[in-house]
């Protein structure tokens, strides 16, 4: 079995990881009535991007192999480095569901008796469903062998976070306040202690 195929292998299996992790909170959502909608055609530019470098470009490339013009040597270390940024990002992705509970939302929402979670991966961070795409992008550019698949994950990953975090920021804001302001002064976005 070549190195190549073993990293898209790994890529399958996280793929399929984040799904069965993300389908219960889908469900549970559903269940709990939203009182602030503030969904916009700006976040759906940006779940499209994110969706299509994260999942539909990847998998195109999965399933036929194209564009090859763009492919590189895979090597032992790469998909190592690969499958551990993603096995990380998958433990982020459930801590995160985990803390969220009925809070969570793929669009910007706020949920009835909707809480500010501060524990888990929200000690560290404000935003680790992010920290979980940032590093299943980097992942997937080290397990997928192919320039314009590597690329394709980081830049959707860029356009979701840039398009959303501010406006997601600003509503939590309104929300909860100087509470919220109080967790901004002690956290960082998406990378604990720097950014």
């Amino acid at each position: 079995m070549s190195v190549a195929l073993i990293g898209k292998i790994v890529w399958v299996l996280g793929i399929i990881a984040w799904y069965a992790i993300r389908y219960p909170s889908e469900r549970r959502a559903r269940r709990t009535r939203v009182v602030s909608d503030r969904r916009s055609g700006v976040e759906a530019v940006g779940l499209s991007a994110a969706l299509l470098g994260l999942a539909f470009v990847p998998g195109f490339y999965v399933a036929t192999g194209k564009p090859e013009a763009a492919d590189y040597t895979a090597h032992s270390w790469a998909v190592i480095l690969g499958a551990i940024l993603f096995c990380t990002a998958m433990w982020v992705f459930r801590r995160t569901h985990k803390a969220l509970g009925r809070n969570w939302s793929i669009t910007l929402q706020i949920r009835e008796k909707h809480e500010l979670i501060s524990h888990g991966p929200y000690a560290f961070v404000r935003h680790p469903m992010y920290t979980s795409f940032l590093l299943m992008a980097l992942g997937q550019a080290f397990l997928l062998a192919n320039w314009v698949v590597g690329l394709a994950g980081v830049i959707g990953f860029a356009v979701l976070f840039f398009l959303r975090v501010d406006k997601e920021e600003r509503m939590m804001l309104e929300i909860f306040g100087p509470e919220y302001r109080a967790y901004m002064d002690r956290t960082k976005r998406i990378i604990p202690y720097i950014y």
